[in-house]
């Protein structure tokens, strides 16, 4: 058992696999925690995978993943972790854009009595713009007492027995482990420029999906719990402009003899409405119990080394 998993995701990253693995043993070569790097061959079409084979050979304590195909961020870190040995984890980026030297502060600042560390990035870089909006929108949201949630982090394993990690929500899990009454903290960090290979991230699509993904998380950890408090309260509302409108036309016909047929309408609009959001709350709290349900059996199921789903791994990956 090691003290420290660094799992290390790369999709076509064969100019920076070597080095990193260089990097990461050079910088914690003093640390006073023990460690192993986990690469997960993301799918990649190019010599990512005999790249990690390359420093398996050079470095001991570096275990191989790899996915058929390309999967995405949060499945690779997934799939890591389902085969790391470590008591924490490490998530770290192939690309060198961050300094290998600064997991020994995180993980340092973790044993001080945390139960997650991020980094916060200094310094100009691509994006920045994006990124400051997006985490300012994120500490609105969810209450984050941090700058920064998609940046490199150290924190305890137990965290991925916790929160459930949907596609892409890797950039989340700070949120998902402060909704569970983990603790965070953070320090300074500064991000380079990518060493060598092109980015894998980009595009205004990207923005917009992950804008989307903030509000689902946003959705699932508070609104999905209770669905009646948003469903059954606008559903309330509805139905009581359809009372007040079906009023307003009763006097309109029968007291000042003005019929007004566009007015039924909108009667029989905001009743069927508010019904339709009452059964959408019901049929939400029935789904809210059956989750909870199922989280309450997942945590007594392990969840640690078991094969990851299309993940292979061979007799090779783990010199010791």
């Amino acid at each position: 058992m090691k003290d420290l998993s660094i799992i290390i995701p790369a999709y076509n990253e064969e100019e920076n696999i070597v080095n990193v693995a260089r990097e990461i043993n050079k910088a914690l070569a003093d640390a006073k925690f023990t460690f192993e790097i986990v690469f997960v061959d993301d799918g990649s079409t190019d010599r990512t995978g005999e790249e990690m084979k390359r420093a398996q050979k050079i470095h001991s304590d570096i275990v191989i993943v790899r996915h058929r195909k390309n999967r995405g961020k949060t499945d690779a870190l997934l799939s890591g972790y389902q085969h790391a040995n470590g008591k924490a984890i490490a998530l770290f980026d192939a690309d060198l854009q961050y300094n290998p030297g600064d997991l020994k502060r995180l993980y340092n600042k973790m044993e001080s009595g945390y139960d997650i560390v991020t980094g916060w990035k200094q310094g100009k870089y691509s994006k920045q713009f994006v990124s400051r909006i997006y985490n300012i929108l994120s500490r609105k949201l969810f209450s984050l007492p941090i700058h920064d949630q998609n940046s490199i982090k150290v924190f305890k394993t137990e965290i991925l027995e916790r929160v459930n990690l949907r596609k892409d929500w890797h950039r989340f899990l700070v949120a998902l482990a402060v909704h569970e009454g983990f603790s965070v903290s953070e320090i300074k960090v500064t991000l380079y420029p990518r060493r060598a290979g092109k980015t894998k991230y980009g595009g205004k699509g990207r923005i917009i999906v992950g804008i989307f993904d903030l509000l689902s998380v946003k959705f699932q950890i508070s609104f999905l719990r209770k669905p009646m408090l948003i469903f059954g309260i606008t559903g309330s509302v509805f139905i009581l402009l359809g009372i007040v409108t079906g009023l307003i036309a009763l006097f309109l016909r029968y007291v000042l003899y003005q019929g007004f047929r566009p007015l039924l309408y909108l009667v029989i609009l905001f009743i069927l409405s508010g019904l339709l959001l009452l059964s959408m709350g019901f049929i939400g709290e029935t789904l809210a119990s059956i989750n909870e349900r199922i989280a309450r059996v997942e945590k007594k199921i392990p969840r640690r080394n078991t094969s990851a789903q299309e993940g292979e791994s061979s007799s090779e990956e783990k010199n010791s």
